[in-house]
């Protein structure tokens, strides 16, 4: 099943488009799992045990991983959805793009290497620099389009006959890069503005929403400008608001508390957008 049709059927059965980032940072983690010899793994298991019937996916992103050599965790939480809950789709959030063989020794690390589900991947390198990602038929290709952060705007809101720099990325997405039906896009929540035009602009394509919770995007903007015609099209992301809701031994039911208010305040708007 590929990674479209996938996320379609979890978003059914879970009633949900909320997504929970694993963007555990081994300096947050709690002291008690610390003795672990995988303590990020220990730390994402709990989380995933407690949510896994209120998401539509999880987004690990790699840095947390990578930068202090916890690479294995990252491979036994990717695993363990996997195999225990393998109706959940995972994003690796990597930002990859490059050329060549260099873009293929990336296709192999997200999806032979972690096995992961879907990939965000940078396009200002250009179409020979995303093909090797979107040649995956069966994995979500997530391009940025429309960052969630401040600086965003240095680049992506540039001028360029006419127009910004993002609604070309979503006008190439939409109609020059999606041949095989594999193409996402990242908009970020913080510009719900962008996010309708950007929505105007691709249709019924889904994005990847991050910047609600510790960003500050505001949900129900986020879900009105985005949402597409049947009332979905959108991965909504939280990492460290409900990762971190909780620094003691009960973070992963109070992380399932905050996934649930999360999950139904984005149902509420999300109803009230197509009614």
């Amino acid at each position: 099943m590929n990674f479209l049709n996938q996320l379609k059927e979890i978003t059914k059965k879970n009633n949900s488009l909320l997504c929970v980032g694993l963007d555990s940072d081994l300096e947050k983690t709690p002291a008690h799992l610390m003795s672990s010899t995988h303590p990020l793994f220990e730390f994402n298991k709990n989380i995933i045990d407690q949510t896994h019937d209120l998401v539509c996916a999880y987004k690990i992103q790699i840095a947390f991983y990578s930068a202090c050599g916890k690479e294995e965790d990252l491979v036994l939480t990717v695993d363990y959805i996997h195999k225990n809950y393998p109706t959940v789709p995972v994003v690796l959030d990597a930002k990859r793009g490059d050329i060549g063989n260099t873009a293929e020794c990336y296709v192999k690390e997200a999806f032979k290497r972690y096995k992961a589900d879907a990939l965000t991947v940078n396009p200002y390198m250009g179409f020979d620099s995303l093909q090797p990602f979107l040649d995956q038929k069966d994995k979500g290709i997530i391009i940025l389009c429309r960052t969630s952060n401040p600086g965003a705007k240095d680049l992506q809101n540039l001028k360029i006959a006419g127009k910004p720099l993002y609604q070309h990325v979503a006008t190439k997405a939409a109609k020059e890069w999606n041949k095989n039906n594999n193409v996402l896009l990242v908009v970020g929540a913080t510009y719900p503005k962008e996010l309708a035009e950007i929505r105007a602009i691709t249709g019924d394509m889904v994005f990847l929403v991050p910047g609600i919770g510790a960003q500050g995007g505001d949900v129900e903007a986020a879900v009105k400008n985005g949402v597409d015609t049947a009332g979905g099209g959108l991965i909504i992301n939280s990492s460290r608001g409900i990762i971190y809701a909780s620094k003691e031994k009960d973070y992963a039911s109070v992380a399932r508390k905050m996934a649930e208010q999360t999950r139904d305040q984005i149902n509420q708007y999300r109803h009230a957008a197509v009614s």
